[in-house]
Parts: C-alpha cells; sequence; structure tokens
C-alpha cells in the first residue's frame, strides 16, 4: 500500500462493503464481454460493476444529505496548480468562478464529487473552454492530486476518492506532456492498425496517469470521421467504423488495464460534422440508419471492451431529437445509449462552458443535464450557480431524488472501483517499457501516400522546412535526420516540408522533394511533392520513426484510415 493517500486508503478500508457490486459482467453491456474484447481473463483489466441501488453503496448513499448528493454529481475545474496554496490570479478565478480561493476549498464548500485538470497543448481545438492551466510538470500534478484527495477524503462520501480527470488524448489534445510518455495521435493508431499496439501504448499511458493521482481519462475518442472536422480531426481513429471500433476497444482496455477509467466521447459521434461545438450547436444531418451504421459501432465496441463512463457531446441530431442537443436529450442519452446500446457505467457531459449549451444559466444546464440521464455535469462555467440551481431543483421536484441518487449510486460505484486499484509509483513515468510502446506505435503509423517503398527516400543532403509556427517540428526533425546518417543543410538540399493541424494550402511548398503531414493528411491530396508521407503526430517518437523511413532504415506501414483525395491508402503494398 506504499505511496496510497490517505483518501484512498480510506476508500480502501471500505472496499468489503462494495464486494457484492463487483460483478462479472462488463461495464457497459448487458452480457459480458467475448474474451480478447474486455473479459477479464483476456486483458488483465476487471469488468466494471453496475451500480445496485438496494446494495452497500445504496446504503451510503442513504446517508447523504442533500447537499452532498448535489456536490456529488459536479465535477467543475479551478485555478491553481496546487490544492491549498495558489496565486493571486488563481485565487481572483477560483472567487469567480466559485466563490472560494482554492481548489481544496472548492471540494470542501461544494462537497464535490471530483475536478478535471485542465491545461493547454499545441493547435489545441479545445483551448477556448480551458482558461487556465493546473500542470506544470509531474511532480507538481501528484502534489496537487494528493492535496486534491485530502480535501475530499474529509467529506461525508469522503470513503470513496474523488474523481480527479484530465483530457489526455495526446496528439493535439494532450494536458501532461513533459517528464511522461507521449503516444502518437489517434489517427496514428489507426494507422498502425493494431488493437494490440494500441492496448499497450494506452496501458502504459494509463500506468502513468495513475501514479500522478489521476483516476479518469477523457479519452478515447469513439466519433468516426465522416467530415473534415478540425475539432475532431486526429482525436479520431479514422472513418471506418469497425476499424475505429478495434482502437476504441484497445485503448479502453489499456487504460481501464492500468487502473484508469476510459470515457467514450463525443456521444453519439462528433465526427459526423465539421461544425465545432466550442462555438456553437454543431447540427448532425445523417439519418437513424447511417448513424447506426456509421457513428455508433465504436461506441458499442467500447461499451463492449468495458468503458466505464461516456461522454455525451454537444450535438443537435435531427435523426433523433431535433434541436435538442444530445446533452439535454433523454431519447438519446436513456433510449439510445442506455436502452438500445446497453451502457449501464457513468454518463458524463462534455464541458458545460461551451458555446453550444452555456447560453442558459448554469443551474438550468445543469439539472437538464441530470434529468435527461447524465451522471455527471463537466466544467460548469459558475460553480455555484449550477449547485444552487441542482439543490433547488431537488427540493422542488423538478428534478426528481430518484435520479439524482441514481447519478450518485453510480459515481460513487465507479469511485470504489477506482480504489481498488493501488498507486503506481512515479518511477514508472517514461519508463522504458513505455517509451518502447510510444515509439512502436509511431513507427507503424508512418504511411507513405505516393513514392517508391524501395530503398531511402531521400539522398543526399536534405533541408527541412516547415509552415509556419512548426519550427521545433523542423529542428526536431533536422536532428533525428542526422542522427539517422542524413546530411542535414540549412538550404540547398533536397526539400522535406512539414505541414500540420489547421495549415492550408498555402502553407505547401510547390519545390519540396517530401512533403510530410504532421496532423490529419487531408492536405496531402492538394500537394505536388513526388514523395508524400503522414506521421499524424509531430511528437519527438513520430518525428523520430520519419527520419528513419526517410533515410530508408525502416519501412512506412502505415495505412491511412481516412480518405485523402485522388491519393491511395497506402503506396506500399
Amino acid at each position: 500500500m506504499a505511496g496510497v493517500s490517505t483518501p484512498l486508503r480510506r476508500a480502501l478500508v471500505v472496499l468489503p462493503l462494495v464486494t457484492a457490486l463487483i460483478v462479472s459482467g462488463c461495464a457497459g453491456s448487458r452480457e459480458p464481454a467475448p474474451p480478447g474484447a474486455g473479459s477479464p481473463s483476456a486483458t488483465g483489466a476487471a469488468p466494471a460493476p453496475t451500480p445496485d441501488p438496494a446494495g452497500p453503496v445504496g446504503e451510503l448513499v442513504g446517508t447523504l444529505a442533500d447537499e452532498d448528493l448535489v456536490g456529488q454529481v459536479l465535477m467543475p475545474y479551478a485555478y491553481g496548480n496546487s490544492a491549498t496554496k495558489v496565486s493571486g490570479g488563481s485565487a481572483a478565478g477560483n472567487r469567480k468562478l466559485a466563490g472560494v480561493e482554492t481548489p481544496a476549498e472548492m471540494i470542501a464548500k461544494y462537497r464535490l464529487g471530483g475536478l478535471i485538470l485542465v491545461g493547454f497543448s499545441a493547435d489545441d481545438p479545445t483551448s477556448d473552454t480551458n482558461p487556465t492551466t493546473n500542470v506544470d510538470n509531474p511532480a507538481q500534478v501528484r502534489e496537487l492530486t494528493a492535496g486534491l484527495q485530502d480535501a475530499a477524503g474529509k467529506l461525508p462520501a469522503g470513503a470513496a476518492p474523488a474523481l480527479i480527470g484530465i483530457d489526455q488524448e495526446f496528439g493535439v489534445v494532450t494536458r501532461i506532456s513533459d517528464g511522461v510518455t507521449n503516444l502518437p495521435s489517434p489517427m496514428a493508431f489507426g494507422a498502425a492498425g493494431d488493437p494490440s499496439i494500441t492496448e499497450s501504448a494506452w496501458r502504459a499511458a494509463g500506468t502513468e496517469l495513475a501514479a500522478l493521482g489521476v483516476n479518469v481519462d477523457f479519452a478515447p475518442s469513439a466519433d468516426v470521421l465522416d467530415a473534415n472536422s478540425k475539432v475532431i480531426g486526429s482525436r479520431s481513429y479514422g472513418s471506418d467504423p469497425k476499424a475505429a471500433g478495434a482502437q476504441v476497444g484497445g485503448a479502453v482496455r489499456g487504460l481501464q488495464g492500468a487502473g484508469v477509467a476510459a470515457t467514450l466521447k463525443h456521444f453519439p459521434g462528433h465526427g459526423q460534422t465539421a461544425a465545432d461545438s466550442h462555438k456553437g450547436l454543431p447540427v448532425v444531418t445523417a439519418d437513424r440508419k447511417k448513424l447506426e451504421a456509421t457513428a455508433l459501432p465504436p461506441f458499442s465496441a467500447g461499451i463492449a471492451a468495458g468503458a466505464w463512463l461516456v461522454m455525451a457531446g454537444h450535438l443537435d441530431v435531427r435523426a433523433v431529437d431535433p434541436e435538442v442537443p444530445a446533452t439535454f436529450s433523454r431519447k438519446l442519452l436513456t433510449d439510445v445509449l442506455r436502452g438500445q446500446l446497453g451502457f449501464t457505467g457513468v454518463l458524463v457531459t462534455d464541458a458545460m462552458d461551451m458555446a453550444a449549451v452555456a447560453k442558459q444559466p448554469p443551474g438550468t444546464t445543469a439539472v437538464r443535464a441530470l434529468n435527461a440521464g447524465n451522471d455527471l455535469v463537466l466544467m460548469p462555467p459558475n460553480v455555484t450557480e449550477a449547485y444552487d440551481g441542482v439543490l433547488a431543483a431537488l427540493r422542488d421536484g423538478s428534478l426528481p431524488r430518484a435520479r439524482l441518487v441514481e447519478a450518485v449510486t453510480r459515481v460513487l460505484t465507479l469511485k470504489f472501483r477506482l480504489a481498488e486499484h493501488p498507486r503506481p509509483e512515479m518511477g514508472t513515468l517514461n519508463s522504458a517499457g513505455h517509451q518502447e510502446a510510444a515509439r512502436l506505435a509511431s513507427t507503424s503509423a508512418i504511411t507513405l501516400l505516393r513514392g517508391s517503398c524501395a530503398g531511402p527516400l531521400v539522398t543526399g543532403p536534405v533541408t527541412v522546412t516547415a509552415a509556419s509556427g512548426r519550427e521545433r517540428s523542423r529542428d526536431r526533425l533536422s536532428q533525428a535526420l542526422s542522427a539517422a546518417g542524413v546530411k542535414v543543410v540549412p538550404s540547398g538540399g533536397a526539400v522535406v516540408h512539414l505541414v500540420g493541424y489547421d495549415d492550408t494550402a498555402a502553407d505547401l511548398r510547390a519545390d519540396a522533394a517530401v512533403t510530410v503531414a504532421t496532423d490529419t493528411p487531408y492536405l496531402l491530396g492538394r500537394a505536388k511533392s513526388k514523395v508524400l508521407l503522414a506521421t499524424y503526430s509531430s511528437n519527438s517518437a513520430s518525428l523520430t520513426a520519419l527520419a528513419e523511413v526517410l533515410a530508408g532504415k525502416a519501412r512506412p506501414t502505415g495505412r491511412s484510415p481516412v480518405p485523402v483525395g485522388g491519393l491511395p491508402r497506402t503506396s506500399c503494398s
């Protein structure tokens, strides 16, 4: 039990109370998952329990005051990189958000079920809803999460550890990047096409998150990319529902095998539209038949793999519940997700400070989300208003007590499930085995869409260039090429040109011998280079793998998981 924080010890002491809840059925399916698709014998990841209102968790819920019930279904963000000591600016942010100065005070005042850690990453399509950062380095994150658990352990529901979540998808949405193993983007895994590689890599990532004290990852994206979406893009495993589902299942088994809850998002599928729910309410126009054939299969696969959470998307799905965001749609969340797909785990909203749902008061939207079937309200734009709104609705009957009790029961059941997993030591971060898992995934993803597979793709001196703002990627590739034995010169060599997230045709170079897409590969359809490659990511592992391919020391075995106009999925047999 070394290295386990006080609240987690307290949770583990009461675990015998919830033994009856640890059943053999998987988290989201009514039937046990078949071997190889999430069963404990096949993956080592124990399945999640189905909430039992009459069991020990239900008994615990019965002891909680109304204020505790309300707090357990809220999961806001907070300002500051410490639970108890924050800067003046962070204190001001917390006062505006919740009327308190520190994250620990926020947990105590509102009896919160958990917090999400927020931050920024390069080319981040979610940056509009992340006004601050809680992430500096691994040691700081671990100290912060320990402080949050200490605060949560003092609550009446403190026998169960707090849910501490993060959006660690990798690629363009990566909250923690320094000092940890960085995986390539989900689309890179789709290009590699091997769910076993995906599972191993995500188990490594989950182990490191658990070491940092994070127990919920709002990943993987189960969105099938049916549109050229900048907000989803390389966050998706691809455009083929069956192939994407296999990847989603691998990610779920990897994360949860490491004791971190996986979250399927954004139900019922944000990849069906190019619009961005951070800026408005996207409309999904696909008919019901297409949704069931294209959008839903990866969610079904993730549920069969045992996913413990599903995130509702802020999407207007016209074929099911027109003009009602899925976040507030009982038809989608209760009838389709729970009734049709059989999901029984925790249902969490997408960030409630997003433009798609933020026009109404936070208390109103929180109540609407809970009445639709959500169990956790994520990132309300004002914690006080959300809390007061839910409490008032509980007391006036507009939020049925049975619905709130059901939600809290699911949340506490998940918490006790997570408490079974001891925290790994910090020494697991960046371990050799984890780095190898990331290297294998990155190397297996490299895709040649134009050019010959035989021999090196560049000969003689090379000059590496990049679209504006990608100087770090340019320098990383230059160093990797030099290490691979390729001569790199500042000018005059064969041009290897890098493009990435949100770049356009204006960012291409007509004279480039090689053009490389380090995010989605769509722009390659407009490039004139004799050699076209896709890495789908720009981290060190991906660019090192690219250098090996360019030097002829590795073969590009990936296959584009999305169609690129005028190009094959791979030019290698």
